[in-house]
């Protein structure tokens, strides 16, 4: 790293250095090195170490060797590393200019920039926001930061970058749309706005595990980073509505019933935000429907229900044949609009529609064979009904259309239905009450024995979710295998690793058990070897993620 900073004494704008710095941070950004020398995507909290250990330890290092190209290093780090990175940075970097060594010119003006006007690009569907916001150093090299937040991954940031074309970029953003549909909405927000929408969008990013970003996102982390810094916070009053001035600008209004009629999520009040004239995830709503879950749009479950009634009474819905069916289907659609798409039950878009029916879906949800077959038909319905609701015209209702008719058939590819795993339906049903698919394998795990007889029980008669039953169900496993006299306090230990297995607390145990498994370790060893890892990290949750994140232990010698 100190010989690649080598290279900063020869730039000369702060800009530049700043990028290089940048880039250079974010070499080990997301990576954490695990037991054995393997390295993969790392939670926020795994990153922290690494910030700890290698750029701390990078800042340490150069301060210790106090040449003019450790001085270049320390003073980027200074304005672009973490809180503790930068305070040891700046005493560092002090210390070595007392000292008489020489710094680069651009380190007098390296972070020290101004936050100018910030602007939101929201694309025609309210996919994605591209937030653009304008720095200079003491007015000089002005420059943008061009950063895309997806609301289809989360609302997390996926993609930025930097041009000190701004002029050019603004014009762009002014002029930009798609020619065969609506217009992407381009308006001037309030910088503290734009912080409060960066700052969320970035912690979504650095929870996730695995976050799917660009592969240029690592080199620009660091200056994103410390940019959003930059920008001011924002006022008790800011949160309390949206800009006078964007709002005037969002001009798409909202589809209002013939005749002045008002739904029942009119009456109920449950629009798309705060500012109800704007188009749904329209800059008018800049920090009402940004990534925070505290301004999420509250959905309560009659709310929900209401809005499930009211479709099923509507035109569009006529045609589907099993009501049953199209209304659970139709659950799961609200749902996924309220739960994972900042309370937007009724944005619909392509991207949306995909990531509902091809990811979301097969993943989190079982389905019955009726709803499998009718949860397309009911999508197709609801994208002509929400879009007409959303006030889309024909053309971007097409294209989700479209998108929908193009995922059909996949869908039927990459849904499982639970009867492919080989298990009965029956037992499906027991392990999944709240129909959660994604929990069906770690729950299949945790209980070894379903059924059969235990001292004159019928195994099958017994509800997992009980907790006074999963103690009969664990027993029945030990005798399975042969150990018929097990303590109390050891068949608790099984319980209690049960019931966070049931629940998938943390994340960190079933990734630790998949990975036992896969060395071919048997099952109830790799259950002890869970048990003993939470007892030794004791009550800490970090601690137990941590010792969880570290199975398979590394070997001897």
């Amino acid at each position: 790293m100190l010989r690649a900073a080598r290279e900063l004494l020869a730039v000369r704008s702060p800009l530049d250095a700043e990028l290089m710095v940048s880039e250079l941070l974010g070499t080990w950004w997301s990576q954490h090195p695990g037991p054995s020398g393997r390295s993969s995507r790392a939670p926020a909290w795994r990153r922290a170490d690494v910030e700890e250990l290698v750029g701390e330890g990078l800042v340490e290092y150069a301060a210790e060797q106090g040449s003019p190209a450790a001085l270049a290093l320390l003073s980027g780090i200074a304005c672009l590393g973490t809180t503790r990175q930068a305070v040891k940075a700046e005493v560092a970097a002090l210390d070595l200019m007392e000292r008489g060594v020489a710094r680069p010119r651009w380190a007098e003006h390296a972070g020290a920039v101004a936050a100018g006007d910030c602007y939101v690009s929201t694309d025609a569907y309210g996919d994605r926001d591209e937030v653009v916001c304008v720095f200079s150093y003491a007015g000089q090299e002005q420059h943008a930061l061009v950063v895309v937040v997806d609301y289809n991954a989360g609302g997390m940031i996926k993609d930025g970058w930097v041009t000190s074309q701004v002029d050019k970029l603004l014009a762009y953003c002014r002029d930009l749309g798609a020619p065969d549909g609506p217009k992407a909405i381009f308006s001037q927000v309030d910088p503290p706005n734009a912080r409060r929408l960066l700052q969320s969008a970035l912690t979504v990013t650095e929870t996730i595990a695995e976050p799917p970003v660009s592969k240029s996102f690592p080199s620009y982390h660091a200056f994103i980073r410390a940019r959003i810094r930059t920008l001011p916070p924002a006022q008790a009053s800011a949160f309390a509505r949206a800009p006078a001035a964007v709002s005037a600008t969002a001009s798409t209004a909202r589809h209002e019933p013939a005749g002045g009629a008002r739904s029942a999520a009119d009456q109920l009040g449950y629009g798309y935000g705060a500012d109800r004239r704007t188009r749904p995830g329209s800059a008018g709503q800049i920090g009402l429907i940004g990534p925070g879950a505290s301004m999420r749009t509250a959905w309560r479950g009659d709310h929900r229900a209401m809005l499930v009634a009211e479709f099923l009474a509507s035109d569009e819905a006529e045609d589907l044949s099993d009501i049953k069916a199209a209304s659970r289907c139709c659950d799961h659609i609200v749902d996924y609009g309220c739960d994972q798409d900042f309370g937007r039950p009724l944005r619909i878009s392509p991207a949306k529609a995909e990531t509902f029916l091809l990811d979301w879906l097969p993943r989190k949800v079982m389905l019955t064979p009726a709803e499998q077959h009718a949860m397309p038909h009911v999508l197709v319905a609801w994208a002509r009904w929400a879009g007409a609701r959303s006030g889309l015209d024909i053309a971007a209702i097409s294209k989700t259309l479209d998108a929908v008719f193009d995922a059909m058939s996949t869908f039927t590819t990459v849904y499982r239905d639970p009867a492919s795993f080989g298990l009965e339906p029956d037992l499906v049903g027991r392990l999944l009450p709240d129909r959660d698919l994604e929990a069906l394998p770690r729950r299949a795990f945790a209980f070894g024995v379903l059924e059969g007889t235990f001292r004159g029980t019928d195994l099958s008669s017994l509800d997992p979710a009980d907790p006074d039953h999963r103690r009969v169900l664990l027993a029945a496993d030990h005798d399975d295998q042969g150990m018929r006299q097990v303590s109390q306090e050891h068949l608790s230990q099984h319980v209690a690793l049960a019931d966070r297995l049931w629940r998938g607390d943390p994340p960190e145990l079933w990734d630790a058990a998949q990975r036992l498994l896969d060395l071919g370790m048997p099952r109830h060893d790799v259950v002890h070897a869970l048990i003993h890892a939470i007892e030794g990290a004791g009550p800490d949750h970090r601690a137990i993620r941590m010792a969880l994140g570290d199975l398979p232990p590394e070997p001897p010698g």
